[in-house]
């Protein structure tokens, strides 16, 4: 399959155009966009453990949550890991491919992910990207627990879902949670929606120090790659169902750059 009509499949899913003006999801790194694909390797974080990974087992694409490359490139000469990877992609013929908050901010994206894994329902936008008919584009989600559960036990289900030790969240506003919202990775600024809307519980991978001073809402950072990970399965999920006749795999490499001590 060509380079090309991955991509074409990719963003059906995730349009270049949902993306946040900031970012740069899309196409990273090729030698021919009309190059023929045979295996992709599906991660979060384009690390050169994952490029090797890649050349190891032949994939001609690696498809990526976070860019490889935020910002121009200054140099190519190996001094940091992002320019090893690319020169190393460039050398062994792999493309890479980035869908970022394309992804995050379609729907079945990011947050629909998250938001099925912690099993919540009569799901809204926390703040919607285009008009109310469409709904096709928007920020976070807010949502429903199928019943109201105390918090302790929420919390111990969240760590659980999200195979993660311990949490940080603050006290909680109420006895019971059923209103939940979400946003993968960095949701702080979507805090002053979460607390409109009503929310019992904000879930994120990140927020501000500050932001835990009476907020009306409990708040519970996961880590930026945990409330992200199951991102990967979405995606190797999604081109499985599209490209049958492609090996996709996720990566076995944990591009978690954060250790955390039990």
């Amino acid at each position: 399959m060509k380079l090309k009509e991955i991509i074409g499949i990719i963003e059906t899913l995730a349009p270049l155009g949902h993306q946040d003006d900031w970012d740069n999801s899309g196409l990273q790194v090729t030698t021919a966009i009309d190059a023929e694909i045979g295996s992709v390797l599906v991660c979060l974080d384009v690390t050169e453990e994952v490029v090797d990974e890649a050349i190891a087992s032949g994939a001609g694409l690696i498809v990526s949550h976070h860019p490889l490359i935020f910002k121009g490139l200054r140099t190519v000469a190996g001094l940091s890991y992002q320019e090893r990877c690319v020169i190393k992609a460039l050398q062994n013929g792999i493309s890479i491919y980035s869908a970022h908050t394309s992804l995050d901010n379609s729907f079945r994206g990011v947050n629909h992910k998250i938001a099925s894994v912690l099993g919540l329902i009569n799901l809204k936008w926390l703040d919607s990207l285009e008009d109310a008919v469409s709904g096709t584009k928007g920020s976070g989600l807010i949502g429903d627990l199928p019943r109201a559960v105390p918090a302790s036990e929420f919390l111990t289900s969240v760590k659980e879902k999200f195979g993660v030790s311990a949490l940080m969240h603050s006290v909680p506003s109420t006895d019971l949670i059923r209103k939940v919202a979400l946003c993968g990775g960095s949701g702080a600024f979507l805090l002053g929606n979460a607390v409109a809307a009503g929310a019992d519980c904000f879930i994120s991978g990140e927020f501000h120090y500050h932001d835990y001073f009476d907020t009306g809402t409990m708040l519970v950072e996961l880590g930026h790659y945990e409330s992200e990970q199951f991102t990967q399965d979405l995606l190797v999920d999604y081109l499985n169902s599209k490209c049958p006749d492609l090996d996709i795999r996720r990566t076995s490499s944990l591009t978690n750059p954060i250790i955390c001590d039990k």
